[in-house]
């Protein structure tokens, strides 16, 4: 649990996302998918607080309303949305979220598309209700966040204050619903949340060099293959 929170709290200050991607399916696999979205939003919400400061002076204040507002919306829909699913429903649901977003990396979508205007906005609330309902919103949120006018950093400190908005709406939804699960879970989020705070901060070094590109085709095999499992493996 604390390497894979290390190796996605890096991922997630590299490109934008990827703790609820490689976490979630990981507490799934052992406690079942609705506990492990609502456990895993805590070491999230805690490695985006932290890499939101870090980078809060590279955050487009419109963009993060513009997007950041509609996402919201889609997060509490989404988490309500998750109160009435079952664990199988979810488990579906966040594998084939896995599979589109592995998609959209290795074809290089989230970097080519850039959807305007209403379409961003539209995007920006299923990003939110698919945060909210299967923990997972990363790889829509920087599809969405392409068809704005960002530099790099820009674009990865406004990703991550727009999923922290979306962390501070559907926490509280999940600790109501899933509370005693999330407690006695204690070890293994306390695990993930210092994995994915020093992952944070290596990050920062762009993962030891490697150039980006090369780590979202990685990366986007590595979500392929968990998504897959959770849409064909997992009974």
């Amino acid at each position: 649990m604390l390497g894979v929170g290390v190796f996605s709290g890096a991922a997630a200050t590299v490109i934008g996302f990827g703790i609820g991607s490689l976490l979630t399916p990981l507490v799934a696999a052992r406690h079942g998918t609705a506990t492990a979205i609502a456990a895993v939003t805590i070491p999230h919400a805690l490695a985006t607080g932290l890499r939101c400061w870090r980078l809060r002076s590279g955050i487009d204040p419109e963009v993060a309303v513009r997007f950041g507002v509609p996402s919201a919306i889609g997060g509490l829909a989404g988490a309500w949305a998750y109160t009435r699913l079952g664990s199988a429903a979810l488990t579906r649901a966040l594998g084939v979220l896995l599979l589109l977003t592995a998609a959209g990396q290795l074809t290089g979508w989230t970097t080519r598309w850039r959807p305007r205007g209403t379409i961003a906005s539209v995007l920006g609330l299923c990003s939110g209700f698919f945060g909210g309902l299967a923990g997972n919103q990363g790889g829509l949120r920087a599809g969405a966040l392409s068809g704005f006018d960002l530099t790099p950093a820009q674009f990865v400190a406004t990703a991550t204050v727009v999923g922290l908005i979306v962390d501070a709406v559907r926490t509280p939804v999940y600790l109501l619903a899933a509370g005693s699960e999330i407690a006695s879970l204690w070890l293994p989020i306390t695990a993930a949340a210092i994995g994915v705070l020093t992952g944070t901060l290596l990050g920062e070094r762009v993962l030891m060099g490697m150039p980006p590109e090369r780590f979202r085709r990685l990366l986007g095999i590595g979500i392929g293959v968990l998504g897959a499992w959770l849409v064909f493996g997992v009974r």
